[in-house]
């Protein structure tokens, strides 16, 4: 008999706010965290804008020797546990520090420390490389941190499937609950990819958009879209087997009721063009929780205003519902926090757990014209008003596609 697994503590570092509560009202202000490239000289660079995180001292979370041996994105890793876990009310002391695993994952690990110390190489010698390149810059340092800063000795687990990464590190994490390998698991996912070879790559494949206008650059399902907006930051949840939940008297934010997988086996980044890949995921998910494809009336789609994604992913949606896609709400929370790669999917699903929470799903901001082979319910308008599942997808590069379900606790 598979366990019941419950969202128990939730932690974000986003671009549109520090914390759970201000990205939560950045939302619900329609915020979008677009601006221009802070971190690095951007001149001759097609691309100018990005989600960049604001205000972030990794200090506030950590002790500031532990935040000088780590990289960006394992410090917003590190910072949005201190979150979760004190919404979580966990007390490590009365815990077995081996049921509580980590879950944290991150697309592409530290861009940063390679740029910084190849320059060294090319203009010092090998002898000048920082002797902590390599235990910095590699992507499960997240979750090596994670563990490290606050004692979990259970099952630690980095998955990288680029933009699927944090729906998968929190599907992965709701399988270890509940087949009985942890009690607790800390999970979601963290990036921090603005940098000179970061903005340069994506530019190169063409998947950046090149508007200079921050109210109209990342604008998933409108006719405009050009490509994503590169955001960063952290989303990071606390998952609890329900038992164990309750008799701590925890506060329950809601339940996974249910995780899909699969593989286009197409093309390096180009999703299926039929979307049967991302149609499979969903039809998994929704199997898992045993329930009818008709109790599912929203989702938080991965929507990343490039053409092909919203395209394909809008024919999956059809794949997989027939008739009854024209009545689910549909809408892309990267239209306001851009595209946070192996972050994406876990800052999502903290959006997902507020919206069940408030009975509000928040409007797709900056669309505007329609497409005419997207012609789904894309959410102009916030809706108002209570529904019991949240279904969020995510899908990589490479083919990933993963979904996973959420359902408001009863």
């Amino acid at each position: 008999m598979s366990r019941r697994v419950v969202i128990t503590g939730m932690g974000a570092i986003t671009p549109i706010g520090l914390g759970v509560e201000n990205f939560w009202e950045g939302i619900k202000a329609n915020k979008i965290g677009f601006g221009p490239i802070t971190k690095f000289d951007a001149e001759g660079y097609k691309c100018k804008l990005a989600a960049e995180v604001k205000d972030f001292d990794a200090k506030e979370y950590m002790d500031p020797k532990a935040a000088k041996r780590m990289e960006l994105f394992c410090q917003y890793a590190v910072a949005a546990t201190k979150e979760a876990l004190e919404d979580a009310v966990l007390d490590m002391e009365k815990e077995d520090p081996f049921r509580v695993g980590v879950s944290v994952g991150s697309g592409i690990g530290s861009l940063q420390a390679m740029e910084r110390e190849h320059s060294k190489l090319v203009e010092k010698g090998p002898s000048r490389v920082n002797p902590l390149l390599v235990p910095m810059m590699i992507c499960n340092m997240a979750a090596g941190n994670v563990s490290i800063q606050f004692d979990l000795k259970g099952k630690s687990i980095n998955v990288v499937t680029a933009c699927a990464t944090g729906t998968n590190s929190i599907g992965e994490a709701f399988r270890a609950i509940q087949y009985g390998e942890a009690e607790v698991m800390v999970a979601g996912g963290t990036e921090s990819s603005v940098t000179p070879i970061g903005i340069a790559g994506f530019t190169a494949l063409t998947a950046l958009s090149s508007s200079e206008d921050p109210a109209r650059c990342s604008i998933p399902f409108d006719k405009d879209r050009s490509g994503f907006v590169m955001g960063e930051g952290a989303g990071i949840v606390v998952l609890e087997e329900l038992e164990h939940a309750q008799k701590r008297g925890a506060r329950i934010y809601g339940e996974i009721v249910g995780y899909g997988c699969t593989s286009d086996a197409y093309h390096i980044t180009s999703p299926a063009e039929d979307g049967s890949g991302a149609a499979m995921a969903m039809e998994y998910a929704i199997k898992d929780a045993g329930i009818a494809k008709e109790d599912i009336t929203y989702i938080n789609a991965h929507g990343t205003s490039t053409h092909h994604n919203d395209l394909f992913e809008t024919r999956a949606i059809k794949l997989c519902f027939g008739e009854h896609a024209k009545n689910i709400r549909i809408n892309s929370t990267k239209s306001m926090v851009g595209h946070l790669l192996g972050a994406a999917g876990a800052v999502e699903f903290i959006a997902c757990v507020k919206e069940l929470q408030e009975g509000y799903i928040h409007p797709t901001v900056g669309y505007q014209t329609p497409d005419e082979e997207l012609d789904l319910d894309y959410c102009k308008e916030a809706v108002y008003g209570e529904f019991d599942y949240a279904l969020s997808n995510s899908l990589g590069f490479g083919g990933h596609n993963a979904s996973i379900l959420v359902k408001k606790y009863q």
